[in-house]
């Protein structure tokens, strides 16, 4: 089913982040997508493909992704050859870098945790940030996909789509504070707020990669 995109009407009306969810969310952008809209949530996967998405299209990650599944190193301890990490991650560019980075990574994350899953209770966005190669978009994405943690992601796509309605936000954290407001002001107690800002993140993205050309955001009217 087609589903028409933005009219003016529709875009007028928006004063803040819950109605943008609201708008986006009549789109049914993410239907055919997992609950969480990033593949896999609450895997290991998820903290992999962060790493690699960085300066590089999804489709590129989803190759390289496919390529460690093959050789079965989407598991933390697996991750610490880095001549065959690195040819198979060779899809996502700037493979040396990511492939040392995902190596540190996670000796880090078993040498402070143990494993996984207390990786995932127990971690915070300082400690992430303190990981090289991490910046806030790649630890929130970790916080809210891989450990289901209330996380909302910011991210250029974020940026962009409000710049269009007016919002100017100059950092990264303003951006994601004016997502959050909306959200937390009138979001309904019968969702996870987790699963609310990972499927806003979501709808964002997806949107914007169908109608961004460039740096504006092309709607009908």
């Amino acid at each position: 089913m087609t589903v028409d995109v933005l009219s003016m009407r529709d875009i007028l009306k928006i004063e803040d982040s819950f109605e943008l969810y609201e708008m986006l969310q009549k789109q049914r952008l993410i239907e055919h997508r997992e609950e969480l809209w990033w593949p896999n949530a609450g895997t290991f996967e998820v903290v992999v493909g962060a790493i690699l998405t960085q300066n590089s299209k999804w489709e590129r990650v989803e190759i390289s992704l496919k390529n460690l599944s093959e050789l079965k190193l989407l598991e933390l301890e697996a991750l610490d050859n880095l001549d065959i990490l690195v040819e198979a991650i060779k899809p996502s560019g700037l493979y040396r870098q990511k492939a040392e980075r995902l190596v540190l990574l996670s000796k880090n994350i078993i040498e402070d945790f143990g494993d996984f899953e207390t990786f995932c209770l127990e971690v915070d966005r300082e400690w992430l940030l303190n990981q090289k190669g991490i910046g806030k978009e790649t630890a929130d994405s970790i916080l809210c996909y891989a450990c289901k943690r209330d996380v909302m992601v910011s991210d250029s796509y974020s940026a962009r789509l409000l710049a269009h309605f007016g919002w100017e936000f100059e950092t990264y954290d303003a951006v994601q504070s004016f997502l959050k407001e909306g959200i937390d002001n009138f979001h309904s107690e019968k969702v996870e707020k987790n699963v609310i800002y990972a499927q806003f993140h979501g709808m964002i993205v997806e949107f914007c990669k169908n109608h961004c050309k460039g740096k504006r955001v092309k709607f009908s009217v």
